[in-house]
């Protein structure tokens, strides 16, 4: 089996069967993980290497468009492959770095229903994110609470402050009352 890949986090470091990214850390190992025939996980992966550094310079639009040709390549159903699951991460957060916060929200709600999705903190960010951009506020707050209890206040400081701002007016405090 390949291992899992996060294309938004440059600095992961594979290792030991985890994936230890900037946001926390995800087992990427599991049973029932469909992985692609090897040259086709080869394109996939080339094409979502050409996404991430468009992304990394900021293009979104053209990461975007990348990310879309390697979708287009996974097999149905595709929400049972692992590849999956990383390339709607990457295609979320790049729409959601762009402002296109319904696309956004389609990927990384599709992802969660991938293998290792559900669960992820970062998906569970990036789409609480875009529904409170897009005013759905109690889907924002079911995400964005699950982003925190997953990963804790850590998870957001990468972000503007209004989205921990705004979970913090939708949940009780801590017990030990530290944020």
């Amino acid at each position: 089996m390949k291992p899992w890949k996060v294309r938004f986090r440059p600095e992961a470091d594979l290792s030991g069967g985890v994936l230890k990214a900037a946001l926390g850390t995800v087992t990427y190992w599991g049973k029932g993980m469909a992985e692609l025939p090897a040259e086709l996980y080869d394109e996939v992966v080339t094409l979502s290497s050409e996404g991430d550094m468009l992304a990394g310079l900021g293009e979104f639009t053209n990461a975007i468009g990348i990310y879309n040709e390697a979708w287009k390549l996974i097999p149905e159903p595709k929400a049972s492959w692992e590849a999956s699951t990383w390339l709607l991460v990457a295609i979320g957060d790049a729409c959601f770095l762009s402002g296109k916060f319904k696309s956004g929200r389609d990927a990384t709600g599709f992802a969660l229903q991938c293998p290792g999705g559900f669960g992820n903190p970062f998906i569970h960010l990036r789409l609480g994110q875009c529904e409170l951009e897009l005013g759905n506020v109690d889907a924002a707050a079911e995400h964005l609470t699950r982003a925190y209890a997953l990963e804790g206040k850590g998870i957001f400081d990468r972000d503007d402050a209004k989205y921990f701002d705004f979970l913090k007016s939708k949940i009780q405090p801590p017990a030990s009352g530290n944020w």
